[in-house]
């Protein structure tokens, strides 16, 4: 399926490893120009490389610590140039919400909400005045539903949840479209890392805890990254512009609500 989008320039936060890399690889199929910015430069490198090999399209990279106001300010002035925005980071640490300082929740907000804020602003006024813009926010399932350890994750994304529902709809007449993705358990370096520390905390190996984990799930399995950026690439289509202000699961049936 040709997505409509060859040739139009796309920002890929978090985009040298798990979700974001599978979107960046996945927009890079179909053509697009893409900036990839992660903290780490030899991750980023490796990313670029490796989706230039499978693709064809080879990704300007930009190491850069997006948590960081200051040092975000030089990738906040490349957004109006874009047509596409995909923010995504790493959560924040897990644990005990008793146990959380004040510094905890300035870093969790800094890092999972106004970096993305930002990068929002920046890129609105260009898609709006050029009649395109996809803008896609990766933040959790915990969002709809939230569990205690995962308090900074929460609250944060809730945060930038609340922002974007209150602007989607007033840039949705320039063809300019927000939605948030609501990753389930992906298999990612991440879901390895929690669960390896939550099997530990349980008295379980790692293998018997995830066991327990996908019973939970309807489809019996994690997600593949390679899904996610599958279906994170069709909403950045010319054809998704009637998709916007959304919260959008993808779970494999894990939330048991209707809404």
């Amino acid at each position: 399926m040709d997505l409509g989008i060859a040739d139009r320039q796309a920002l890929v936060c978090g985009g040298s490893t798990g979700l974001g890399k599978a979107i960046a690889t996945a927009l890079a199929e179909e053509g697009v120009r893409l900036i990839l910015v992660a903290r780490t430069e030899d991750k980023l490198a490796t990313a670029a490389s490796e989706i230039s090999e499978l693709t064809g399209h080879t990704p300007e990279a930009l190491a850069v610590d997006l948590s960081d106001p200051v040092s975000r300010q030089g990738v906040v002035d490349r957004c109006q140039e874009l047509d596409i925005l995909v923010n995504n980071s790493g959560g924040p640490p897990v644990g005990d919400f008793r146990k959380l300082s004040r510094e905890d929740w300035l870093s969790a907000i800094e890092s999972n909400m106004l970096s993305a804020i930002d990068l929002i602003n920046a890129s609105l006024p260009g898609m709006c005045d050029r009649g395109f813009g996809r803008i896609l926010n990766v933040t959790s399932h915990m969002v709809k539903a939230p569990v205690s350890f995962l308090s900074l994750s929460n609250g944060a994304r809730a945060g930038l949840t609340g922002f974007v529902s209150g602007i989607a709809r007033d840039v949705a007449p320039y063809n300019v479209t927000i939605n948030n993705l609501l990753p389930g358990q992906f298999e990612t370096d991440r879901l390895v890392s929690n669960h390896e520390r939550f099997a530990s905390a349980s008295g379980q190996t790692v293998e018997e805890f995830q066991a327990k984990s996908k019973r939970g799930i309807p489809a019996g399995r994690f997600g593949q990254p390679q899904e996610f950026g599958a279906y994170a690439a069709f909403l950045c289509g010319a054809s998704a512009g009637f998709v916007t202000g959304q919260n959008l699961l993808l779970d494999g049936g894990q939330y048991p609500g209707i809404m």
